[in-house]
């Protein structure tokens, strides 16, 4: 007759000084730090083991997924991710057989980047999109300008097929401040930026999941930020962006909803899951801070992307 005792229970607790004292031992004297602990690249140390008293102190350490402030995800129902691949378009007739293509081997998301703002068009964009669903496949375009056209022409093509716009995900991937710092300049002024950028937020509304602000915190990391710089620019962004947009007359839940940001992810494995979620944690905290209580717009929507100094081919996921 099978017992129902938990295996676990038929030994006696071990407490954390008998099993520093074994670790000790086996050592031989070597140096316990030396030998065993792991000092990260921000100068952080991480124990050979942790026990249950060492988590009894974290905040939230007992939250759900899909609970303020989300630092185990934001969803409830399942945690599925979205492959993206990225097609430069010069040519939107081949851009469009590349992405069915593409769609056909199993990608769920497509990034088109188009190379020539003044190539945009309504016909141009109905090519690009042909026999593409854009209301089950996620769709986002990185053009440097005719923003604005761009997503007149998908509110054009969704309406000819009839689709929900709820159904509408994707992103319009605008991000002024990080292509000032990238290239030390705009096309216009940095406030006329955040004006069209507020304008383009307002005329998306439309479509509640799609995003007008693609705050890309990568390139940071690309260019030798270690993973607290990272964060602490990308959030000084978004902090940026959200005080922008509500001193336009954007409400702070509708700016929050229109901001999705890029981390580049590297090759230490812990360290990169620790940073999404305090990633979550910090942009809660801010986002409550502009809209007290409105926790459901405190979500982060983060794509990360496999940083340039150690990928080999390129790939980028959406959770």
């Amino acid at each position: 007759m099978a017992s129902n005792e938990r295996l676990f229970e038929q030994f006696p607790p071990v407490s954390t000084k008998a099993w520093m004292d074994r670790i000790q031992c086996d050592l031989k004297g070597a140096d316990f730090d030396e030998k065993l602990v792991w000092k990260t690249k921000e100068g952080y140390k991480v124990q050979p083991f942790y026990r249950e008293e060492d988590l009894q102190d974290l905040p939230y350490i007992n939250a759900l997924p899909g609970e303020f402030p989300y630092i185990r995800g934001t969803k409830i129902s399942d945690n599925n991710w979205l492959v993206r691949q990225n097609i430069e378009v010069s040519d939107y007739s081949l851009a469009n057989i590349k992405a069915l293509s593409l769609l056909m081997k199993g990608i769920d998301s497509l990034g088109f980047i188009i190379l020539d703002p003044e190539s945009v068009s309504e016909t141009n964009f109905k090519i690009l999109l042909h026999d593409i669903h854009i209301e089950i496949i996620e769709i986002n375009i990185l053009c440097y300008g005719k923003a604005r056209e761009i997503l007149d022409y998908i509110s054009i093509i969704s309406s000819e097929r009839g689709l929900d716009p709820l159904k509408i995900c994707g992103a319009i991937e605008a991000d002024p401040i990080g292509r000032l710092v990238a290239n030390g300049k705009l096309c216009v002024s940095l406030g006329e930026g955040f004006d069209y950028l507020a304008s383009l937020t307002r005329a998306s509304e439309v479509f509640p999941n799609f995003f007008t602000v693609h705050l890309n915190a990568s390139w940071f990391r690309n260019e030798g930020a270690d993973i607290i710089e990272e964060l602490a620019f990308a959030i000084s962004m978004g902090c940026e962006y959200l005080t922008q947009l509500t001193e336009k007359g954007i409400s702070a839940e509708l700016a929050a909803s229109k901001i999705r940001f890029c981390f580049g992810i590297g090759s230490d494995y812990f360290p990169e899951i620790a940073k999404l979620r305090a990633a979550r944690l910090l942009w809660a905290a801010v986002t409550n801070g502009f809209n007290p209580g409105k926790t459901e717009k405190s979500k982060m929507t983060i794509h990360s992307v496999t940083t340039d100094r150690n990928k080999t081919v390129c790939r980028s996921v959406f959770f």
